[in-house]
């Protein structure tokens, strides 16, 4: 996608080294910065510290942790020890353990002199086929936008609400969510997006919104508790977040409040559409308030936040009293029974188990 009209993605393996380069998304909106990795550490502190976020970014990050885990030490020891540091990290988003996984099953065979070159290859194809499912998922989300349009009737402005960032900051590129979205700004399709600030690390006021506007998508910030409001008014058309984790039977876990989201807009026979690459369905679940882990995060995500001052500097300060207690969620499930439909690189189903197998057959106890 593109900053002020340059390309980037959000990992790529640095030019002059062994090394992974990373925007920090922990400085933006204020300040576009890029971090470098060199180490498995370093890649680990990068995702726990939320350098980079997303579930598909953190499958990604990860397996390049992997490789840089190989320059140090190749040996059986040495991938176990990389594998195990980075599996710890973030627990919730279940592109982690898939990327993980499939490094180690890369790697486990081959000779330990072999496998830097390997992982840094196998690394990079998962990048790419990151890029090539969300690019997907655009194409067939577009679709659906399209047929809202087609009948709200031209020229109207279709207004889409999304809640956090599930934009190209989230992946390597394209994004889930705003995937869509970027495909029907770049078509001509006036479209208009409603951006959750997202409490309480604000990634749709920080995130959502620097991303959409640096590439020139209209947009408007709203509160997070607002899109009831704009539901109930016909104000919304359709509703696209990402998720972290889906299960085999279609319960979305997100960014804590897209729940709330999905309650609103069913009141309202708003559609609500989840957009997932098929590394983010774990098939070994099946249901998702009972059975998915729910990351609690630090209370000072809470308790404090950051911005810039009159004079141009960037603060902290505290939003609650002193000594009072936060229990900070990071996200939630919304149930199968609210989504109208999951966008994935092979198309839109129902949230549902037969609904997956349809796109993914393969999956089936049958197959």
């Amino acid at each position: 996608m593109k900053i002020d009209g340059k390309a980037y993605r959000t990992i790529w393996p640095a030019t002059d080294a062994r090394a992974v380069e990373i925007i920090d998304q922990t400085k933006l909106p204020h300040e576009f910065a890029v971090a470098r990795l060199e180490t498995v550490e370093q890649a680990a502190v990068a995702i726990t510290d939320m350098w980079v976020r997303g579930a598909p970014l953190i499958g990604a990050t990860a397996a390049y942790g992997i490789a840089l885990g190989m320059d140090a030490d190749p040996s059986d020891a040495g991938l176990a020890a990389a594998h195990d540091r980075l599996l710890n990290t973030r627990p919730t988003a279940v592109n982690l353990h898939w990327a993980l996984a499939d490094m180690r099953e890369t790697l486990a065979p081959l000779a330990p002199e072999a496998r830097a070159d390997a992982a840094w290859t196998r690394a990079g194809e998962i990048a790419d086929a990151d890029v090539t499912m969300n690019h997907a998922i655009g194409v067939h989300g577009l679709g659906l936008l399209r047929a809202i349009h087609q009948g709200k009737g031209e020229p109207e402005v279709l207004n889409v609400l999304t809640h956090c960032n599930a934009g190209w900051l989230a992946t390597v590129d394209w994004g889930t969510a705003l995937s869509p979205i970027y495909q029907a700004y770049e078509q001509g399709l006036p479209i208009h997006v409603w951006v959750d600030e997202t409490r309480p690390r604000n990634q749709g006021a920080s995130l959502t919104a620097w991303e959409l506007g640096r590439h020139g998508v209209p947009h408007t910030v709203i509160a997070d508790n607002a899109g009831g409001h704009l539901m109930q008014h016909g104000l919304v058309d359709a509703c696209i977040v990402g998720t972290d984790r889906t299960t085999a039977t279609g319960d979305v876990c997100n960014k804590i409040g897209t729940y709330l989201k999905a309650l609103a807009a069913f009141d309202n026979g708003v559609p609500f559409y989840v957009a997932l690459p098929s590394p983010t369905i774990d098939w070994t679940l099946d249901d998702g308030v009972k059975e998915i882990p729910i990351e609690q995060r630090a209370a000072t995500e809470q308790s404090h936040i950051s911005g810039v001052t009159a004079d141009g500097r960037i603060e902290t300060v505290r939003l609650t009293p002193e000594g009072s207690a936060c229990a900070n969620y990071a996200f939630d499930v919304t149930p199968a029974r609210l989504v109208t439909a999951l966008i994935t690189e092979r198309g839109s189903c129902d949230a549902s188990r037969d609904g997956l197998l349809t796109l993914f057959p393969e999956r089936s106890p049958k197959a």
